[in-house]
């Protein structure tokens, strides 16, 4: 991913806003494809850092980033942060010229696409929601999954764009349906954490190798992503990297609102919420999701080694 001669995209401007722990690098990768990239971020010292990393540039609003772009790539926290940024006072969407199009990567409600896609149509701009997944090692890679919600047309012009971090680009449908392709990508991945957590937690508490068990269990049918590329830091309590319990939390609560107003049972992820507020009450809240395994050690306060140690 933006491995070419750094010229064939170099008649195209990307402004990107939001230089968060995926953005940062996502941003990057467009210098690489050859995209004439400017940056904004509300922390201004993190876009002097990027403007110092890579070769693009930077601006104090997003508004000023967007002036004169193609595509604006936008990558924050929440609903109300993509409506500040693209609708706020010093917004991108007002800057933009018709034609162009808005590619909303960060993980929101569907009814807040829908509401973007809507007020962007009005001014003649193109929306595309495409929320990513892939994690911190995705975006650094370029190696991302793109879940994307738009018209056919309009995602084609800024594939390219979504090609520089993206090794998966797929349109699930209409507007809105890219965000609720992440809320499903979410809950496999609460599920998948909550299973980790609960089964490594088992395995100390049983007083097992626990490197020999992730080794035998790692190559089966048990395996997940999360096992095998954090099951040996959950164990080792290291937690200071990754996606945070605060933002899992935020994700799960979109999920649970939209299940509960297609009346929707979802079981795994309601426990995993619980989880996850109980973390952040512990004050784990910047940690990295698989943090939640300290919840279950909590509620073993021994190990009891038992004769499969003998």
């Amino acid at each position: 991913m933006g491995d070419g001669d750094g010229q064939e995209h170099a008649d195209m401007k990307v402004a990107f806003i939001g230089l968060g722990t995926m953005g940062f690098p996502m941003a990057g990768h467009l210098t690489g494809a050859g995209f004439s990239t400017v940056v904004h971020n509300r922390t201004e010292a993190t876009a002097r850092r990027w403007v110092e990393r890579y070769p693009g540039s930077s601006a104090p609003t997003p508004a000023e980033a967007a002036t004169g772009a193609d595509v604006v790539c936008v990558c924050v926290g929440a609903d109300d942060d993509v409506r500040e940024v693209l609708t706020g006072p010093a917004g991108a969407l007002a800057a933009l010229r018709p034609g162009a199009t808005i590619v909303d990567h960060s993980t929101t409600s569907a009814e807040l696409a829908v509401e973007i896609a809507g007020r962007a149509a009005e001014a003649g701009v193109g929306f595309v929601d495409a929320p990513v997944s892939g994690g911190q090692a995705g975006a650094e890679a370029g190696r991302l999954s793109i879940m994307c919600g738009a018209d056919p047309e309009v995602l084609e012009t800024v594939r390219p764009v979504l090609a520089a971090y993206g090794a998966t680009i797929t349109r699930i449908g209409p507007v809105g349906s890219g965000q609720l392709t992440k809320m499903v990508n979410q809950i496999l991945v609460a599920s998948a954490i909550a299973g980790a957590a609960e089964a490594l937690n088992f395995a100390m508490a049983a007083g097992l190798d626990t490197d020999l068990v992730l080794a035998a269990v790692g190559g089966g049918a048990a395996s997940s992503w999360y096992l095998n590329n954090r099951g040996h830091t959950m164990v080792r309590d290291e937690f200071d990297f990754g996606f945070a319990v605060d933002w899992m939390r935020k994700d799960l609560r979109i999920c649970l609102a939209e299940a509960a107003r297609r009346d929707i049972p979802l079981p795994f992820a309601t426990r995993a919420e619980a989880d996850y507020a109980a973390a952040q009450q512990r004050g784990d809240g910047g940690l990295d999701a698989t943090a939640v395994i300290r919840l279950r050690r909590a509620e073993t306060p021994r190990a009891d080694p038992g004769p499969a140690a003998g």
